[in-house]
């Protein structure tokens, strides 16, 4: 009886192993597109997932540390004495009070918004303003325009 169940048992495994592997052929030549398109993906994606850890896992982490002190800085005898502006220069360049006050408050940091704020304008008029002294200055931006109106002794 022993001997039968193993024949018995051994013939059913050729057997589901026979049908298996016609059933794996049978796959394989029915979709053997879809199966390699599938491997040159999974290929890629791997190969991708490689490429990108490689080149982004050696960053160095650069650790920046901001120390603020304070710088006494001594004070020059001219720099007592208030700053009065070159009036043959503004005069030269035509550049009216108003802009020259704008100018001033530019150099100081202030924004379009707070300047037309602080001076009680729009803030086109404060554009217009800027415009008229950064093309009597030669000046394409504010930085040149302070710059410049620093050369000329306009502005502090």
């Amino acid at each position: 009886m022993k001997r039968h169940v193993l024949i018995y048992g051994l013939v059913g495994g050729l057997l589901i192993a026979a049908l298996q592997f016609t059933e794996y052929r049978f796959v394989v030549i029915e979709h053997s597109v879809e199966l390699y398109g599938a491997l040159v993906a999974i290929l890629f994606a791997t190969f991708g997932i490689w490429l990108g850890l490689r080149i982004t896992g050696r960053r160095e982490i650069i650790r920046e540390t901001v120390v603020v002190k304070e710088v006494l800085v001594p004070v020059e005898s001219a720099a007592l004495e208030p700053f009065a502006p070159n009036t043959a220069q503004q005069q030269a360049l035509g550049i009216t009070a108003r802009e020259l006050e704008v100018l001033t408050l530019v150099a100081r940091g202030f924004s379009n918004r707070e300047i037309a704020t602080q001076l009680f304008v729009s803030e086109n008029t404060i554009k217009t303003h800027c415009a008229r002294a950064f093309d009597k200055l030669g000046a394409a931006r504010r930085t040149q325009a302070v710059q410049r109106g620093k050369e000329l002794g306009l502005l502090p």
